[in-house]
């Protein structure tokens, strides 16, 4: 993380946020003047800057408005008198993140600096992206069809529509298509708009305006500015609320959207690719989907295979995974022996490319031996099987991994394969824990943020589905189940998005 810059011509204010900023272990880099700031900018860049508003030579709205001008999403905080109220008024207009009035208190101003620090490094991650694109394997023909798509669009800006299975790989294909365009230079944005909530998801693609609506304590900019002259990814497109549709529709249509709470109208140079695992056809004749929106979208439509129809790949996708897999865990790379690797290819695998992909990391930590042998593999695969596959049905799980089942669903443990959340439920009755500790150590090392929001909500989403199950979607009986309240239920049903409820 880079360090937090503080500019001001007052050595004990410097002084003051430099030590502050120490105990919360945060790094500094101070400057009494904003013409050294300026000049540190031409090699050097923070992640959050703070600055007076008076000084001698360059003023602090003029440092402001230099920032901006070069990196419009870093955060910076104005510091100003309160008797300053045209310069907070002008701080917040050239697009300042907040304001420091004098004097401060300093617990409140660590506490602002941390919010301007969760929003960079929002940013950053989301700007960024992963740094390569995870390469598309495949020998199988139709897969082949899927590559000569890709080349023939590498030149284009078209829209594309990507359909296909849940887990067959259809924002890998959006980050290949990207990769290959003109604007492979430009940011890449990906957005499951099933995974945000209603209500957020406006805001999430669009930004908002600071007190747009409670909680809007500063400017933030949406998923159509980050992607500015790159490109879009929606995924699941096939769930995205009607009137989100409409709103979509005309930033389409003309290029150009307001954030919620805006007056301004802005323009879009992003190109739009989306993906879903559902019917668009049938939505639009269920009444679920505009017609007008999914003849916009579907310019180019792009089928991705399942794994069912390119069996042949199956082997190819397993080495690689493996060798994934222990790179990651630093280990050696376990082998399939030629009968596995058979046995596996006769399999359906419903969660496609990345249900195997699990499974090989299963295999890296539970299999006992380097070369790994079908009776290695996990019990739901082999059980109700045979030796040479054939494509049955797993066998049903035990009720005791019921609740392991429903969390891997849901996404509580994605990272974990549901088999190895079967074998720590053998553990005791705190194992489920350890998948979570688990879970969370995976998103903190890849770099995500708001990780207690996430697993939070899939968390609640979870037990409030089960419940209902029990309760045959009773959602009173199921709220007195869990301890809660009545309005409780109702109130997070709507938030999470939860079907199948109903008043008892």
């Amino acid at each position: 993380m880079k360090p937090i810059w503080i500019v001001d011509d007052d050595e004990s204010i410097r002084w003051v946020l430099e030590k502050a900023l120490a105990r919360e272990n945060l790094a500094t880099k101070s400057f009494a003047n904003a013409r050294d700031a300026i000049t540190a900018l031409e090699f050097e860049t923070p992640q959050v800057l703070v600055s007076d508003i008076r000084m001698p030579g360059d003023s602090g709205l003029d440092l402001l408005a230099l920032v901006k001008s070069r990196h419009p999403g870093l955060p910076v905080i104005i510091i100003t008198a309160f008797s300053d109220l045209d310069s907070a008024v002008a701080a917040f207009q050239g697009g300042a993140f907040e304001y420091l009035a004098k004097p401060f208190d300093i617990d409140k101003a660590v506490e602002l600096i941390r919010r301007a620090l969760d929003e960079s490094l929002r940013e950053t991650s989301v700007e960024s992206g992963p740094a390569d694109t995870p390469e598309i394997l495949g020998q199988a023909p139709a897969m082949q069809e899927v590559f000569r798509a890709i080349g023939r669009l590498s030149q284009s800006n078209v829209t594309v529509l990507i359909t296909g299975e849940s887990g067959s790989g259809k924002e890998l294909v959006a980050r290949a298509l990207h990769k290959h365009s003109p604007r492979a230079s430009q940011p890449f944005i990906a957005l499951n708009t099933a995974a945000i909530p209603k209500d957020l998801l406006e805001s999430e693609l669009f930004g908002h305006e600071r007190g747009a609506f409670t909680g809007a304590q500063a400017t933030r900019r949406g998923r159509f500015e980050q992607a500015e002259n790159g490109t879009l990814f929606l995924d699941e497109i096939g769930d995205m609320p009607f009137d989100l549709q409409t709103r979509l529709l005309r930033v389409l249509s003309d290029g150009h959207f307001y954030r919620v709470g805006g007056h301004q109208p802005l323009k879009a140079n992003v190109r739009v690719i989306t993906a879903t695992h559902q019917n668009l056809e049938q939505r639009v004749r269920d009444g679920l989907f505009r017609e007008d929106l999914y003849h916009r979208l579907n310019v180019i439509r792009l089928r991705l295979p399942s794994l069912r129809e390119r069996r042949e790949d199956i082997p190819i996708l397993v080495r690689h995974f493996l060798v994934q897999s222990a790179r990651q865990l630093g280990v050696e790379a376990k082998r399939m022996s030629d009968a596995t690797l058979h046995f596996l290819s006769g399999l359906d695998l419903p969660g496609n490319v990345r249900q195997l992909e699990n499974l090989c990391n299963w295999i890296t930590v539970m299999a006992p031996g380097q070369t790994v042998e079908v009776k290695d593999l996990p019990l739901e695969l082999t059980q109700g099987q045979g030796q040479e596959g054939g494509g049955h049905s797993p066998a049903a799980p035990a009720p005791a991994h019921e609740a392991f089942s429903s969390m891997t669903h849901h996404g509580i443990v994605s990272s974990v394969p549901p088999a190895l959340a079967e074998a720590t439920a053998h553990g005791g009755p705190d194992s489920w824990l350890t998948l979570l500790e688990l879970q969370a150590a995976s998103m903190l090392s890849n770099g995500q943020h708001e990780v207690m929001d996430v697993l939070g909500r899939q968390f609640e989403s979870a037990l409030i589905r089960t419940a209902l199950k029990h309760t045959h979607g009773r959602k009173n009986d199921a709220a007195v189940r869990l301890g809660i309240g009545r309005n409780t239920i109702t109130r997070k049903i709507a938030e999470l998005g939860i079907d199948g409820a109903k008043d008892d």
